[in-house]
């Protein structure tokens, strides 16, 4: 991110008939570019119910868990715990979803067919996906289910949003989007321009990175008020990366510096970045890039 300036409007609200969010630029300009480029496929979205109805997988149970656990307990999500449950079942068994790990680092665990064990030819992947839903992972769905009252249409976004960024920030990899990259940007941009409160925070047993790294593999989903996270969500797909993930953390900690200076342990860094909800993205944005000159 060294040499750019402040992050531009890559979208201006529009106007649509779904239920509004709280704020402004309730549809970003990026999410509509995004459905304007995808096809429709409303029999492929129904083929994969079908299959849901037909065969029980294992994970299925981790789905219903982590939906349980996050979105449902979440004062913005809750009302979408019946639409994440189709999402992330028909995605668990979409296997075009495997084509991601032509270009991911990792790869994708397999099984063998019954009464087969270490035959390679009868090993197969599983779940279908090759991707093994983990506590949280339901956010990453939860906050598009604002934009999109069309099951097949949500879940077309969310797998063409998850295949082309999120799978890297719960894979380990050396692209500049990966998370280890995102953590290493944090900490420079941290260290670069505000080392007093990094040093301090050091000192007293209190890592940045400890703090901000729920919110990066999150991408900020469940931590920022829905209108401000479709925003930032906005500029991933405006800039084609997940930089500013890790810019946006940096200037969580530049704006709450002050008392963050005061704090002298762990427990109260954390009282004092617990509550991101009220922060607005682009403004907050704005004054940490154009301050450093980052």
């Amino acid at each position: 991110m060294a040499g750019r300036r402040a992050p531009v409007e890559v979208a201006r609200a529009l106007p649509v008939q779904v239920e509004p969010i709280p704020g402004p630029d309730p549809f970003p300009q990026g999410f509509v570019h995004l459905v304007l480029e995808l096809p429709s496929d409303v029999l492929y979205y129904e083929q994969l119910k079908s299959n849901v109805i037909l065969h029980d997988l294992l994970v299925d149970s981790l789905i219903y868990k982590d939906v349980k656990l996050t979105a449902s307990n979440d004062d913005y999500y809750f009302v979408f715990e019946d639409y994440l449950y189709q999402v992330l079942l028909c995605f668990s068994r979409d296997t075009s979803v495997l084509q991601h790990f032509v270009y991911n680092s990792a790869t994708p665990p397999k099984s063998y067919i019954r009464g087969r064990l270490g035959m390679e030819e009868y090993a197969v992947c599983y779940p279908p996906n090759g991707v093994i839903p983990f506590h949280g992972f339901s956010m990453y769905v939860a906050p598009l289910c604002f934009l999109y009252n069309e099951p097949s249409k949500l879940y077309q976004v969310f797998r063409e949003i998850y295949v082309r960024y999120f799978f890297r920030l719960h894979s380990i990899s050396s692209h500049s989007s990966g998370i280890v990259s995102l953590c290493l940007l944090f900490e420079t941009l941290l260290q670069t321009h505000l080392p007093q409160l990094f040093y301090h925070l050091r000192e007293i047993g209190a890592q940045p990175l400890r703090i901000s790294f729920k919110w990066m593999v999150r991408a900020f989903s469940g931590y920022l008020a829905t209108d401000q996270l479709l925003l930032l969500w906005d500029r991933i797909l405006g800039y084609n990366s997940l930089e500013i993930l890790a810019v946006l953390a940096a200037a969580v900690f530049a704006f709450r510096a002050v008392n963050l200076m005061e704090v002298t342990s762990l427990a109260a860094a954390e009282a004092v970045l617990a509550d991101l909800s009220t922060l607005k993205v682009m403004p907050l944005l704005q004054i940490f890039l154009f301050a450093t000159g980052t």
